[in-house]
């Protein structure tokens, strides 16, 4: 499969973080950030010239140039860059060619390939980092937008008796598959959907996607709520937190707690 590579000039990070959003919701797959430079990948067939056309009216930033890359290899790609990410003294996420983490609680290996979910996105890091106040013991949880499988992989590790990992895509469907396995977790089940399944309640329910994708099945994740069933949101931008409150009231949601990392934000909410 051949990739489109947009290669951006950005004049800090809070421009690079808002790129990173917008051209997610449009089915870019990988962003790599090299000082005031951001590359971005999408597969060649689905890219949409109309769809980009509507990321450059919404963003001033747009120094870029274009090129094709060729039978990208994304598992090198990922080794050469892959650092592990250590969340306070709580979660370290690690590739298995990395030394063990001795000084974290929960340590998880992961294999990236070219899913979402590392642990270096702050949205992800945030995700992680917030999980830490929420009770998992004995709990049913459904991680919507699974893509690595570390937030399962994480609420099984603290207690989860039953997690349901969804995603839209079969290549983070298979990678969240190998990372469960590698990390000996029994109670996830992995399946792949568009949307939340209606037909069950969850205890826990993490959705770490984007704006657009989140508000347009805030329906679904008030279905799949039951009485102090805890909500965990990321993939979204600080000027978005306004949306996302409104969008949990107009569906009878309680706004928690937001937390920040840099211009990204994670937002707790309640049945």
């Amino acid at each position: 499969m051949n990739y489109l590579q947009f290669d951006f000039e950005t004049d800090n990070e809070e421009q690079a973080d808002e790129l990173v959003a917008l051209l997610s919701e449009q089915g870019f797959e990988g962003f790599e950030e090299i000082g005031n430079y951001l590359k971005a990948f999408i597969p060649e067939e689905i890219f949409s010239e109309e769809a980009f056309e509507l990321v450059k009216d919404l963003s001033p930033i747009f120094r870029y140039t274009r090129s094709t890359v060729e039978n990208i290899n994304w598992n090198e790609k990922w080794e050469k860059d892959f650092e592990p990410v250590i969340v306070g003294n709580w979660v370290g996420i690690r590739a298995g060619f990395h030394h063990a983490l001795h000084s974290v609680r929960h340590e998880i290996i992961i294999t990236p390939k070219m899913s979402f979910g590392t642990g270096h996105h702050a949205t992800t890091y945030l995700m992680v980092q917030q999980m830490e106040s929420i009770d998992f013991r004995e709990k049913s949880v459904i991680d919507f937008g699974t893509g690595t499988g570390v937030l399962a992989i994480l609420a099984e590790m603290v207690g989860a008796t039953k997690v349901l990992a969804i995603d839209n895509d079969e290549w983070s469907i298979n990678n969240a598959k190998e990372n469960v396995e590698l990390n000996r977790c029994t109670k996830i089940i992995i399946e792949l959907h568009d949307a939340i399944p209606a037909t069950e309640k969850y205890d826990v329910i993490i959705a770490n996607i984007n704006l657009n994708v989140i508000i347009a099945n805030m329906t679904a994740i008030a279905a799949a709520s039951q009485t102090d069933t805890k909500i965990l949101l990321s993939g979204f931008l600080k000027p978005d937190e306004v949306a996302i409150k409104d969008a949990l009231a107009q569906h009878g949601l309680k706004y928690v707690s937001t937390s920040q990392r840099g211009e990204w934000i994670m937002i707790i909410a309640e049945k």
